[in-house]
């Protein structure tokens, strides 16, 4: 049994390789094809009646890493410089509007319809409106530089936003004034962790003089992450500003106490580090979505009762979406499709509480939001023709005077 599974999961990780190699031609995002090949597997295994340990426990798991791995990966990639503030500022309000908006319109559906509170309703209306930067990033492959750029500020700050947005709302029984004052503080400490946790792990990756230096980095990295989560603190916002230091040195090297890090030498190991990162992402993503795949129902996709609510959850996505486009003068095409929901709705979805939950937020209804979204992006993409003279945010962002 033991080599049948590891012979599967080579298989199906290779499989999961070809998916990534051709989806810059064929333009449909890996994820549907991850999701398809897991629930494909779960059929043969009942067909063939054979015998296979459950592996559902290790989703939240799974998850986690692969959230903090996707979120790292993207912020190493990413310039931070004065000419990046304006597409930076228009990503924050991008990411956090439609939040806002299609949170507090579910919560209002959800408290009409089951007669929930809206504390609960909001709870749990925020797993769908957060885009999934597991999906949103490796999707974009064939857009521009800014357009990518664009992409990857925004569902990161998604992801962020979202879970903090969550959070606040779980964590606090009453919301009032003090709730946003220990909100505040949270957001305080954090920032300062973040900072020091930064410049230490950014020491150790330059002082180790080992064979073996890249994996505590990342240890430490989900350590870090981790302990925030069990005081309720913000670690996804460690985790960008980690990335986003180790990936701007040369940016940064103006500042003198910068020097004592030796840069120009760090910058060498940070690129090996980011083939790393890149490589562990591609590996711990492709098992999640298969393993998702696995554990989908053939009735939790087909649910008549659950579909109409996801149809109406897919257009209010795109309403709003392209609303706050509009306000913000960014082009429809191709923004307006990348907004799929995934890997943080499973797990905000996970994150609910039973005496928060509510019939109406069931699997079936995650799992078809995330098909409908994913499919929708998938459109989107493949009828956008790629310009290769403009980039139409570039000239939307940064005007020629």
């Amino acid at each position: 049994m033991t080599t049948a599974i590891i012979i599967s999961i080579c298989v199906l990780l290779l499989i999961a390789y070809l998916f990534d190699l051709s989806s810059s031609k064929t333009r449909i995002p890996p994820v549907i094809l991850l999701l398809l090949l897991g629930w494909v597997v779960r059929q043969s295994v009942r067909l063939l009646a054979i015998e296979v340990p459950d592996p559902g426990s290790f989703l939240p798991a799974l998850g986690t890493i692969g959230l903090i791995l996707i979120v790292l990966e993207g912020s190493l990639e990413l310039e931070l410089n004065r000419s990046k503030i304006p597409m930076i500022g228009k990503s924050l309000f991008v990411a956090l509007i439609p939040i806002i908006g299609l949170a507090f319109f579910l919560a209002f559906l959800f408290n009409y319809y089951d007669g929930i509170s809206y504390k609960a309703g909001l709870i749990n209306a925020i797993p769908f409106c957060v885009i999934s930067s597991a999906i949103a990033i490796p999707s974009v492959k064939n857009l521009s530089r800014n357009q990518r750029e664009f992409v990857t500020y925004e569902s990161s700050l998604s992801d962020i936003l979202g879970i903090l947005f969550f959070n606040f709302l779980a964590y606090n029984t009453i919301i009032n004034s003090a709730s946003f004052a220990q909100f505040g503080l949270q957001l305080i400490i954090i920032t300062a962790i973040s900072f020091i946790a930064t410049v230490g792990l950014a020491l150790l990756l330059s002082k180790i003089d080992h064979h073996i230096k890249f994996a505590p980095i990342v240890l430490l990295v989900i350590l870090i992450y981790e302990i925030s989560k069990v005081y309720n603190l913000p670690g996804l916002i460690f985790i960008l500003l980690f990335g986003l230091f180790l990936g701007n040195l040369d940016e940064l090297k103006r500042f003198k106490w910068i020097q004592k890090l030796k840069p120009d030498e760090l910058n060498g190991e940070v690129f090996k580090f980011k083939e790393l990162i890149i490589e562990g992402t591609f590996l711990i993503r492709s098992l999640f979505f298969l393993l998702f795949g696995y554990l989908i129902e053939t009735a939790e996709i087909i649910n008549s009762q659950t579909l109409v609510w996801a149809m109406v959850i897919a257009v209010a996505i795109i309403v709003i979406r392209a609303i706050v486009l509009k306000v913000v003068r960014l082009p429809l095409t191709p923004l307006l499709f990348i907004a799929p929901r995934g890997l943080i709705t499973i797990l905000l979805f996970l994150g609910i509480s039973t005496e928060q939950s509510i019939a109406l937020v069931n699997r079936s209804l995650i799992i078809q939001v995330i098909i409908i979204t994913a499919l929708i992006m998938m459109l989107g993409l493949m009828f956008t023709k790629k310009s290769k003279d403009e980039d139409p945010i570039e000239e939307t962002i940064f005007p020629h005077h």
